[in-house]
């Protein structure tokens, strides 16, 4: 005798027992009535049976803009299309407004709303979320590790500067004193807090000087700070940094601390 039978509607299955799409994905999220594109990297063996480590990565200048799809072109996202089997994680990539800083309030707000979104989504891992990000996106990184230290496992910042240059200032009206110096932003971050600093020596855009500081001020807190300075290198750093297998074993076998 045949049977009918109720179909559940797809949205009360279990995340686990549905056709979870992988690869880069497009994705959105609204704060203060904006909508902001981002894109999230899903690795091709994702299964929600398991928690995932969580990469947030911030472009730089070049990449800015509305689209949704630049910030996936250089750094980070470029080094998973090369070696995928070397990034079994989560990638939030949200993108910033040509206008803007990462350190601007809605920037930090839209890219932290990313970053929850897709721990929900995707199982995120709460102890193994990490932040990177280059120049633009390098500064990002240590505005938001600043904003949040406890949210994150590790911090790396590629070709970055803490304070923008006086030009900077001087567009954004703003003055040094409005940003935290690399002392302050040492003793936020904390001496357990695992740092990876890169930059050329050879670096035109962002002098590499602001690297040496954050991380002579690291030290003399007592940090375990690690420091790779590329010789004759210029502003693309990050090519190197994000290649680096070594790199990618030292992010994901760090864990938030207690």
């Amino acid at each position: 005798m045949f049977r009918m039978t109720r179909l559940l509607p797809l949205v009360l299955l279990p995340f686990a027992l549905r056709s979870a799409e992988t690869g880069f994905l497009n994705r959105e999220v609204i704060v203060e009535g904006q909508k902001f594109l981002y894109q999230v990297y899903v690795p091709r063996d994702f299964s929600a049976d398991k928690a995932w480590p969580v990469i947030l990565f911030l472009h730089g200048a070049g990449e800015s803009g509305n689209d949704g799809i630049k910030q996936t072109l250089i750094g980070l996202p470029s080094a998973i299309r090369k070696n995928p089997e070397r990034f079994p994680a989560i990638v939030v990539m949200p993108q910033s407004s040509p206008q803007r800083r990462w350190s601007d309030k809605v920037e930090q707000d839209q890219a932290l709303a990313a970053l929850e979104k897709s721990i929900v989504e995707f199982r995120g891992d709460r102890d193994r979320i990490y932040i990177t990000g280059l120049s633009k996106g390098g500064a990002g990184t240590l505005h938001l590790a600043y904003r949040d230290p406890k949210r994150f496992a590790a911090v790396a910042p590629v070709c970055a500067r803490l304070i923008p240059s006086a030009a900077q200032l001087e567009a954004a009206g703003k003055k040094e004193s409005d940003y935290p110096n690399y002392e302050a932003a040492a003793r936020k971050f904390g001496a357990d807090m695992p740092v990876w600093v890169f930059h050329g020596d050879a670096d035109p855009t962002v002098p590499v000087e602001s690297s040496r500081k954050l991380v002579e001020a690291l030290k003399a807190i007592g940090s375990g700070v690690r420091y790779t300075e590329y010789p004759g290198v210029g502003h693309n750093s990050w090519d190197k940094a994000y290649g680096d297998a070594d790199f990618v074993s030292w992010l994901f076998a760090q864990r938030r601390k207690p």
